[in-house]
């Protein structure tokens, strides 16, 4: 199978902004097992800005676009040394992508992601993709990743998009508030119904929702990819992701 796995700010950093080394690490044995057992993985990461904050000792609630501009290019560097560091001891190759919305929308700069993606897949290199926040502000506005997994499982003709989460899943309502909220764990259409349910925002940290994740599974749905959203916060979660075993909510194709 070719995989396309999501991981938002939340999965990879505590709220101090800091690396969350236990699951980073985890995350990276277990997708180093996945391409052992032959999968081809892609790897779409949040945390640039989490990090870059955390690291120039930035409050969290300084909003700029130069400020977080700068958090980005700085935590891009320590995100992309941590993942060639753990991936390096796994005996994997990693590669960097940086996205802008313009890049999936321009028909050729869009064509030269897909050969790339290919190439490097071919190489058995694990490429690591991650929106360009340092240079485009229309993404770090809008702080969707989740759409820019589906637009990269659709260029990569991936199999599954896996989203790893701070939720286990889709709920009938918000489980933070409301008691009774119940798992939904298979979606085979998206009514008026289900996308009323995506409503608020994303962690502090991380500034994705639901809403952004059912966007997600629209295109993936579209395009003939399933797609499921998991708990993160123990990445041998995959496994079961990858068989569809009851694990979070699973968005079927068509």
């Amino acid at each position: 199978m070719r995989i396309v796995v999501k991981v938002g700010t939340s999965t990879l950093a505590y709220q101090t902004g800091h690396l969350n080394i236990r699951h980073m690490e985890a995350l990276c044995r277990v997708l180093s097992d996945l391409k052992n057992s032959g999968h081809e993985v892609i790897l779409v990461s949040s945390g640039a800005i989490g990090m870059g904050r955390a690291k120039l000792g930035l409050k969290k609630t300084v909003d700029d676009m130069p400020a977080k501009q700068a958090a980005a290019a700085v935590g891009q560097c320590e995100l992309m040394y941590t993942y060639d560091k753990y991936f390096a001891e796994y005996g994997h190759i990693v590669a960097q992508i940086l996205l802008t919305k313009s890049d999936t929308d321009h028909a050729d700069r869009y064509q030269n992601f897909k050969n790339t993606i290919n190439r490097l897949l071919e190489m058995e290199v694990l490429p690591i993709i991650n929106e360009n926040d340092t240079v485009s502000t229309e993404e770090i506005a809008v702080g969707d990743n989740d759409t820019l997994a589906a637009i990269v499982a659709t260029g990569a003709d991936a199999d599954m998009l896996i989203l790893l989460s701070d939720i286990k899943g889709l709920y009938t309502a918000d489980p933070h508030t409301d008691p009774d909220a119940t798992l939904i764990k298979e979606v085979n259409e998206l009514t008026d119904e289900i996308k009323a349910l995506g409503k608020g925002a994303g962690t502090q940290l991380g500034t994705g929702g639901m809403h952004t994740k059912l966007h997600a599974a629209e295109i993936c749905m579209q395009n003939g990819i399933d797609m499921i959203i998991a708990l993160g916060e123990d990445p041998e979660i995959l496994y079961d992701a990858i068989e569809k075993k009851n694990v979070g909510t699973l968005f079927t194709s068509r």
